[in-house]
């Protein structure tokens, strides 16, 4: 398998694998879908954390991106979605994703990713949940759902309430 950066090219694929990784009964494009779609052409949009899994035979098989993200004024990174094909999970193909963006935004010099998911899959990763440094989760309900992953630039002064770009205030 291999881990490159989304190209133009990919976008229809991309867009296919978000729908199939999260799809619902009766529901040909998912919220997901349409999340990426709209981050894509929005300011938070980092072309360099937008990556894909390229599967044996040459195709799309995976994808995740961080997009800019704020820790009251201080600009930090949002994980999500990552989203695989559903016969391609459980073969290690979101944790290499999520190893490779997380690679990828400690070379660039970000200090933290932030993001909603299950604490059980993203600890392997590092991820803790954000009130232990500090960072208000949009929402309170989320409480461990939402989590931190430090990096190498990380300052423990970092503090404060986080928010998402624009476009996820549309799901």
């Amino acid at each position: 398998m291999l881990i490159r950066r989304e190209e133009p090219a990919d976008v229809p694929a991309v867009h296919a694998v978000a729908s199939a990784a999260f799809a619902k009964p009766g529901v040909p494009i998912t919220a997901e879908a349409i999340l990426v779609d709209q981050l894509r052409t929005s300011g938070a949009w980092l072309p360099a954390l937008s990556l894909v899994a390229i599967g044996p035979q040459g195709e799309i098989v995976g994808h995740v991106l961080c997009t800019r993200g704020h820790v009251d004024a201080m600009p930090v990174l949002a994980l999500g979605p990552l989203s695989v094909d559903p016969g391609h999970q459980r073969r290690g193909v979101g944790l290499a994703l999520v190893h490779s963006v997380l690679g990828a935004a400690d070379a660039a010099g970000e200090p933290l990713v932030c993001l909603l998911g299950d604490p059980d899959y993203y600890g392997r990763f590092g991820f803790r949940t954000s009130t232990r440094f500090g960072i208000v989760p949009p929402d309170p309900a989320w409480s461990e759902h939402f989590q931190v992953r430090t990096l190498t630039a990380y300052d423990p002064a970092l503090r404060g309430a986080f928010t998402y770009a624009e476009p996820f205030d549309n799901l």
